[in-house]
C-alpha cells in the first residue's frame, strides 16, 4: 500500500496583514501534481487544514476545489482528512456524506463514548487506515490508539495488510523549533504525550501538529511530515525541509519506505541575517544586496544597544521599494541581553509576585523598547479604566489581576 502523508496546511493564514492565498494555492497545485505522479492508494491529511476555526468562504472554496482536483488526479485514491487543533471538528463533518461520494473521509471529532468503529477504514486488498482527530485528553477515549490497533489486528490476522495510523498531537522529545510559546511538555498549546500511546500493532503513524518534519521511534516509522510551506519565520532556517511524505509498505510488519517530496514556496519567508542577529548597518547592507527579483517576505533580525531609531522600518521599506520582496517586521534583540542570556530567569512563584508594570517592562525590553515613564503612566490609565468597568471587560477583570 502506498500513501501520501501531509498536514498543517493552515489555509487562510495571514502573515503580518499579507494574505497568503496565492502561495497556498500554489502549494495545493503542487500537491495535486505529486498525487498525479505518485498515484497513491490514499492521501492522509493529518489536521490543521485551516488556520482558524472560522475560515472565510473563499478559503473554504479553495480547499474544496483542490480536494476535487486531487481526486481527479487519482480517481481510485481514498482521501482521509482529520481535524487538528486549529480546525473546527463540526465544520469537518458538515458535508461528510457528499464528500464520501468522491472517496473523501472527513473525520472531525471524537468523544470518550464514541464508537471506535467509526475511526477504522479498510481499503480492500491494500491496507487499513486508523484516523483519530484532535481532542484534548479529557475528551479522548482511554488508550484509544492501542484499542483501535488491537481491533484492526483481530480483523487483519489472515490478510496481514499494512496498518497506517493518523493523529494530530504533540509527542515528547520532538524538535519543535518554530513553535512560539512552547516547552518540552507543551507544544503549540497541546500537552505532550509519550510515543508508546500507539502500542506496536502499526506499520506507520502519520502525524500532524509539529511543523518540523522529523521521524521518531525505534523503527523510524512515526513521522511528522511538517508544513508544506513555512507558516512563520521561525520555521524558515537552513536544513528545515517543507513538503509531503510518500510512504510504501507491502504487508503488516514488513519494511516501510519513507520518501520526502519537497514543495517550493513561490514567496518564501526569509530571515536577514539567515542565522542569529546583526547590527542595523550590516542588516541594511544585506537588505540592499537582496536580489531584486525574489518575491519573498523578509524579517530583519537586528541587535541593538537600547532601542531602534525612529523611522527604521520606513528606512528598510524604502530600500525594499524597488524590489519584489516585502518587509514584514524588524525583530530586535538587545546586545546586553544576548551577552547575558540565561542570567535572568524566574520561577513561577517569583513571576506571580511581580507587579504588572514590571512584567510589561520586562516584555518591552525583550523587544528592544524603552519602558519610559510615559508608557508606564499610560499602562496605569488603561488598567484603571478596565477595573472601573468590570462588567464590560469580564474576561480581563474577573480575577482583578
Amino acid at each position: 500500500m502506498k500513501i501520501l502523508h501531509t498536514s498543517d496546511w493552515h489555509l487562510g493564514h495571514v502573515l503580518y496583514n499579507y494574505s497568503r492565498e496565492e502561495e497556498q494555492q500554489s502549494m495545493l497545485d503542487q500537491i495535486i501534481e505529486i498525487v498525479r505522479n505518485e498515484q497513491p492508494d490514499a492521501l492522509l491529511i493529518a489536521g490543521d487544514v485551516y488556520d482558524t476555526t472560522q475560515p472565510s468562504a473563499t478559503v473554504q472554496k479553495m480547499f474544496a476545489d483542490s480536494i476535487v482536483s486531487i481526486h481527479d488526479a487519482c480517481p481510485g485514491m481514498q482521501i482521509f482528512c482529520i481535524a487538528g487543533n486549529h480546525d473546527s471538528g463540526s465544520r469537518h463533518m458538515i458535508f461528510q456524506t457528499p464528500w464520501q461520494a468522491l472517496g473523501v473521509h472527513m473525520i472531525g471529532s471524537i468523544l470518550r463514548d464514541s464508537d471506535l468503529e467509526d475511526y477504522i477504514f479498510k481499503i480492500e486488498g491494500k491496507g487499513y487506515i486508523i484516523a483519530v482527530p484532535f481532542a484534548f485528553g479529557r475528551f479522548m477515549p482511554d488508550d484509544v490508539f492501542k484499542r483501535l490497533t488491537r481491533m484492526v489486528a483481530e480483523r487483519n490476522a489472515q490478510e496481514q495488510l499494512p496498518v497506517f495510523v493518523m493523529g494530530h498531537l504533540a509527542l515528547f522529545k520532538t524538535d519543535y523549533r518554530g513553535h512560539d510559546q512552547s516547552t518540552d511538555d507543551n507544544i503549540g498549546g497541546v500537552p505532550c504525550q509519550e510515543i508508546d500511546i500507539f502500542g506496536d500493532d502499526y506499520d506507520y503513524v502519520a502525524l500532524g501538529h509539529i511543523h518540523k518534519e522529523q521521524t521518531l521511534g525505534a523503527k523510524g516509522n512515526v513521522r511528522y511530515c511538517g508544513t508544506p510551506i513555512a507558516v512563520s519565520f521561525d520555521e524558515s532556517y537552513s536544513g528545515n525541509r517543507h513538503g509531503v511524505t510518500s510512504v510504501s509498505c507491502q504487508k503488516h510488519g514488513g519494511p516501510v519506505t519513507i520518501t520526502p517530496v519537497d514543495i517550493d514556496n513561490i514567496r518564501p519567508l526569509v530571515n536577514i541575517p539567515a542565522d542569529g542577529y546583526d547590527n542595523w548597518d550590516n542588516v541594511l547592507d544585506e537588505l540592499k544586496n537582496f536580489p531584486d527579483d525574489i518575491p519573498a517576505y523578509l524579517r530583519l533580525n537586528v541587535e541593538i544597544e537600547k532601542s531602534l531609531k525612529a523611522g527604521s522600518l520606513d528606512q528598510a521599506r524604502l530600500i525594499a521599494g524597488a524590489k519584489k520582496c516585502r518587509i514584514c517586521l524588524i525583530n530586535p534583540t538587545r546586545k546586553e541581553k544576548n551577552e547575558s542570556a540565561g542570567q535572568q530567569s524566574l520561577t513561577t512563584m517569583e513571576f506571580k509576585e511581580l507587579e504588572q508594570s514590571e512584567v510589561l517592562r520586562m516584555w518591552a525590553e525583550s523587544k528592544g523598547m524603552d519602558f519610559s515613564d510615559d508608557l508606564k503612566e499610560l499602562f496605569q490609565i488603561v488598567k484603571d479604566s478596565l477595573l472601573e468597568f468590570p462588567d464590560e471587560y469580564p474576561d480581563v477583570t474577573k480575577d482583578n489581576d
